[in-house]
């Protein structure tokens, strides 16, 4: 049986959705984007253009509800299947668009660069238990214009798991699309077998810029998977309930469907999010507050009662360091987050509210992530019944360590960790050296970088990704990609 973990019931889920409907309709929000407001009155809705605000009524909701897709897949840079976000599918994957990276050499925080990016993304590809890469961070030695398509590129170029990432700007979107179909080869393919997928954040409360809608119905258009990220702040921009916060959440989040839903029926998307209390004490948005991580498990079961596939950031830490705080929220939420059965699961790596991220941490938050996986599988009898002839054995041979029954389940029934978690006996951990946990995070970093493997890109499909990087380089007068002298 496959254990799952619930915070709202049925009717409680009804109420939260009828009041987002409600404020929808009677209260509406506001969209910065003269096509789109000229797309939803196309469909019914109300629009008062002077002041960019729509009012959308059920008939338009239900309608988006019915075409969006319960489930889809996600495809590696050569093809595989990597994602299947179906059910409770759990899917995990680093957090995204951090500003800063945790120097394990200095342990200090400071701006990353275009090789600290790709040791990521080469790290990534070593680690069994992310599904999928992120455009994890921005490297300050590239023109801030192309830093989103740069990140993208190097992604592409470095790793061969599919990539979650977003754009910042409206032109980005362009470049990144013909990325993704340098990989793929046409459009229809990379319907068929999408390769990235696109977070597009509305503003709390209740508004959509002109740059997130655009680069969320130019997704629809091309059938790229979306991820809407509502981030409503409980006390700040959002009621201070955790059920009034889910009200704002879900009715943000209705107007990212509607809108995917209206430009293109079928379009793929999550029902996601990253939102947080505010600490009023500290004037800060803790991501490892359990409070925060009570209103993504519970978002997501309004997103599965609507039928949508699920996206949360969760498993982030507000700790500074790679410490005791780190291992305890980043734990904490994961673990909650595969119970609830999010689909995808994005945070592993992120520290310091969302804005730093640490190599270290990834590959301890990948053994965390291995242990929810083997929990989320549940326990279920192999070949335990009847147990007697196990017990004689057990009472004849004095243990179990190389019998039949152990040699065949034993990989089935344990989690493993690797060398990042301690499991030795105190002498043996001292004749080993008495290495401390950051000690061991920054070993096997190294050791997992000096068995990288290049991605099995062909390398024609390198050589386009190169040239259209270059040539979007060049329009804002780089003559050379920092990555060509790694």
């Amino acid at each position: 049986m496959r254990p799952v973990v619930r915070f709202l019931t049925d009717s409680l889920i009804e109420q939260i959705i009828s009041e987002a409907r409600t404020l929808l309709f009677r209260m509406g929000l506001e969209i910065h984007n003269d096509g789109i407001l000229a797309m939803l009155s196309d469909h019914g809705a109300r629009v008062d253009a002077e002041n960019a605000r729509v009012f959308i009524n059920d008939d338009i909701i239900d309608k988006a509800l019915e075409a969006a897709p319960s489930s889809f897949k996600l495809f590696g840079v050569t093809g595989e299947q990597t994602h299947d976000f179906a059910g409770h599918n759990v899917h995990f994957t680093p957090g995204s668009a951090a500003i800063n990276i945790l120097d394990a050499r200095t342990e200090q925080i400071r701006k990353p660069t275009t090789a600290d990016y790709v040791r990521y993304a080469k790290l990534v590809s070593r680690l069994d238990h992310l599904a999928s890469q992120s455009t994890a961070m921005i490297p300050a030695d590239v023109h801030e214009r192309i830093s989103d398509s740069y990140r993208l590129f190097l992604s592409l170029m470095y790793c061969h798991k599919p990539v979650v990432t977003g754009a910042f700007t409206i032109d980005a979107f362009n470049i990144m699309r013909d990325l993704q179909l340098a990989v793929r080869g046409s459009e229809q393919a990379l319907k068929a077998k999408p390769l990235c997928v696109f977070s597009c954040c509305p503003t709390a409360p209740l508004k959509w810029s002109d740059v997130t809608s655009q680069n969320l119905v130019d997704c629809a258009r091309y059938s790229i998977p979306v991820e809407y990220i509502s981030m409503p702040l409980a006390g700040f921009v959002a009621p201070v309930t955790l059920v009034g916060t889910l009200i704002q959440h879900t009715a943000e989040t209705l107007s990212g469907v509607v809108m995917s839903q209206l430009t293109n029926p079928g379009t793929p998307v999550l029902y996601g999010g990253s939102p947080a209390i505010f600490d009023v004490r500290y004037e800060t948005t803790p991501m490892g507050a359990v409070e925060t991580q009570m209103i993504d498990c519970a978002y997501n079961e309004i997103g599965k009662f609507l039928g949508v596939p699920t996206q949360a950031y969760i498993g982030l830490s507000d700790t500074k360091n790679l410490d005791a705080q780190g291992g305890l929220e980043s734990a904490m939420g994961i673990t909650l987050a595969a119970l609830a059965g999010i689909n995808n699961i994005s945070g592993p790596g992120m520290i310091d509210f969302e804005s730093c991220l640490s190599l270290e941490k990834l590959v301890l938050d990948n053994e965390i992530c291995g242990m929810a996986l083997r929990m989320t599988r549940g326990i279920e009898p192999r070949e335990d019944f009847p147990s007697l002839p196990h017990f004689e054995e057990l009472l004849r041979d004095g243990h179990l360590l190389i019998s039949k029954h152990s040699r065949k389940y034993l990989r089935d029934e344990h989690y493993f960790p690797g060398p990042i978690l301690d499991r030795a006996n105190r002498a043996r951990w001292k004749e080993e050296g008495s290495h401390p946990l950051a000690e061991r995070a920054s070993n096997e970093v190294e050791r997992l970088l000096a068995t990288y493997e290049p991605s099995p890109l062909p390398d024609d499909v390198k050589a386009e990704l190169t040239r259209l990087m270059e040539a979007e380089a060049h329009r804002y007068r780089m003559e050379t990609l920092p990555h060509s002298s790694l």
